[in-house]
């Protein structure tokens, strides 16, 4: 695609997504890694959220949460999700659509290793999306769950990550008169990635 230059170059969209993440941390006040997370329930009702972003792999995105959450209840049920994210700083951003798998191996427990103590904890005491009577009942599980696992609790089985593989990334940036550029990669059958631009 003879335009797709400067910030939209290259012919890995992995790459290009890694590179514009790099250049959003350097700008963005808060969670660069920040993204707005859909999903659909049995219903088909849509859902979003936000999730930090952990890690671009060589071919899908990481992120982490509790199993037990409504997010993942929905991941599980449909194997799919789709989510943005959007850097307000750089006027920038990315769209991705695609299917879900656990990473709940080795790669899940040394990101739970990495995490602080109390946040380690708090993934034991948190059960995710569940009615809660009072923050104090929260707090409590908190100190319960510290006496219980002590200082270096083991990943909990029912917390760890999911990898996102798109079958479409649209990479965004702000133009003047609201006349944007988009480029959407779309993955064929092959897993081979065709690039098109998109009207604003």
């Amino acid at each position: 695609m003879s335009d797709r230059t400067g910030i939209f170059a290259g012919d890995d969209p992995f790459e290009i997504a890694r590179r514009w993440l790099a250049e959003a941390e350097q700008t963005e006040v808060n969670d660069p890694n920040a993204m707005a997370l859909a999903t659909t329930d049995a219903e088909g009702m849509p859902n979003a959220r936000m999730v930090l972003l952990k890690e671009i792999e060589a071919d899908a995105f990481v992120f982490y949460t509790n199993y037990g959450s409504a997010k993942a209840s929905e991941i599980e049920a449909t194997g799919t999700a789709a989510f943005v994210i959007h850097w307000k700083s750089l006027r920038r951003q990315i769209r991705v659509r695609g299917t879900v798998i656990r990473e709940a191996g080795e790669k899940a427990d040394a990101y739970y290793r990495s995490r602080s103590l109390k946040s380690r904890l708090g993934a034991w005491a948190s059960r995710q999306s569940a009615p809660l009577s009072s923050r104090s009942r929260l707090m409590a599980d908190v100190a319960r769950i510290t006496a219980e696992k002590g200082t270096d609790p083991e990943r909990p089985p029912f917390w760890g990550g999911y990898r996102i593989a798109p079958v479409q990334i649209e990479f965004w940036a702000d133009g003047a008169f609201r006349l944007h550029d988009r480029f959407q990669w779309t993955r064929d059958t092959e897993k081979k990635w065709f690039v098109q631009r998109l009207n604003p």
